[in-house]
């Protein structure tokens, strides 16, 4: 299907998008997305995501969604892949394998995901920042765009990276606990670059489900690179907020995941592991 359309508005549709344009900053292209995701009744107000971070904690690495299903979910996300191979991106709808080597590849179909959180990306406000701050300072930033701590944001901050640090986690050949997983993970740094962080915040009282706070996978602007996030310091960016108040979680049918003891308290793992 071509996503293309060619369509002449209305002088009076004109007005009002220009209208629209000039109130919230967005581009042309996300207003009619938007207008049109309304009208035919698609959610893009909702965050789905397929299993719990603490079962990836626990070792359960291996899922039943496909890639395939997962995009029908949402055109923006990220997460992983069976046996931890390698950090998912999802941008604009291409999902995006960045293996151990910190290269991207593209991603079959049939490629299946233990975990991952996906939304389709629809900003609800847009700013652009031309001051160079490092990731803590970034993220008291991003703190003031949120206007409650108790629903998901999408987030999506691109433009130049002064500099960007990423790991990609390599292949497990067997079960193994994400801080085993990390121990060795290759760790891979980038300067004076243009590209792209994928992410959410997800509130406190949700971290036995996903990453508390703020989790970021990076991309390299010709989509060739990239990683998990662990640090950076950004140039000039613009900046995307898209609220999603709602959720929907697909918890997998594997012997793996049901046999699984999700009751431990792996709040300290976790953050070992993010960082």
């Amino acid at each position: 299907m071509n996503s293309s359309l060619h369509h002449r508005l209305s002088p009076s549709l004109q007005v009002a998008l220009a209208k629209r344009q000039r109130e919230t900053g967005q581009s042309i292209e996300e207003i009619v997305e938007a207008a049109l995701g309304q009208y035919l009744e698609v959610d893009e107000e909702t965050i789905f995501q397929t299993s719990t971070i603490s079962a990836l904690v626990e070792g359960v690495n291996k899922g039943d969604l496909t890639v395939g299903e997962l995009v029908t979910h949402g055109n923006f996300g990220l997460g992983t892949f069976d046996d931890l191979d390698g950090e998912m991106v999802l941008l604009d709808g291409e999902v995006l394998q960045l293996k151990s080597d910190g290269q991207a590849y593209a991603v079959a179909e049939s490629a299946k995901t233990p975990f991952a959180t996906v939304t389709f990306w629809e900003a609800d406000r847009t700013v652009v920042l031309n001051q160079p701050l490092d990731y803590s300072q970034l993220q008291a930033y991003l703190d003031t765009l949120l206007p409650s701590d108790n629903i998901f944001y999408a987030i999506k901050v691109e433009g130049s990276f002064e500099f960007v640090k990423t790991r990609s986690v390599a292949r497990q050949v067997e079960q193994t606990r994400l801080i085993d997983a990390t121990a060795q993970q290759p760790v891979f740094e980038f300067h004076q670059v243009q590209g792209t962080l994928v992410g959410f915040w997800t509130p406190t009282y949700m971290q036995t489900v996903n990453v508390p706070g703020y989790h970021f996978h990076f991309l390299t602007q010709d989509r060739r690179q990239g990683g998990h996030l662990l640090d950076c310091r950004i140039g000039q960016v613009t900046i995307g907020i898209d609220d999603t108040p709602q959720m929907r979680m697909a918890l997998p049918n594997t012997s793996d995941f049901l046999a699984a003891d999700l009751s431990k308290d792996t709040r300290e793992e976790l953050h070992q592991s993010e960082k």
